[in-house]
């Protein structure tokens, strides 16, 4: 009766880990699909936004900076949803926007050089 018991027990539980194991499976497909939609959605009100030479500008810009891009992409999406757009903005319109995203997110950077002495010790100052 042991082995019947402990047979049903690993069938119970292997049971319970496929049911797991194809639920986050499930879930991953879901988060694929709305990440997707969500990128056609963005895509779409880009297009209705921007002309076509804008349109190449901002991809060739997402390539070499990807969060400049997003940030631009979310200002502009953010303008044609209120409605602050006259019209389909055109590539100086964008670098224009360009210009000022980048005096808002401009950041310096420093390099601070910190030396370490080498071998430094008091015997050197015996002269």
């Amino acid at each position: 009766m042991a082995d019947d018991e402990l047979e049903a027990i690993r069938r119970q539980r292997m049971a319970e880990l496929q049911s797991k194991h194809g639920n986050s499976s499930n879930d991953q497909q879901g988060q694929q699909e709305a990440q997707q939609r969500e990128a056609d959605m963005r895509n779409s009100i880009l297009a209705q936004v921007l002309e076509q030479s804008a349109r190449a500008r901002l991809s060739n810009l997402a390539l070499v900076k990807p969060d400049k891009a997003k940030a631009v992409e979310n200002y502009l999406i953010q303008m044609g949803r209120m409605g602050q757009l006259g019209g389909k903005i055109s590539e100086s319109g964008l670098i224009e926007i360009l210009e000022k995203v980048s005096q808002q997110t401009d950041k310096k950077t420093t390099v601070k050089f910190n030396r370490r002495r080498v071998m430094d010790s008091d015997e050197d100052d015996d002269d």
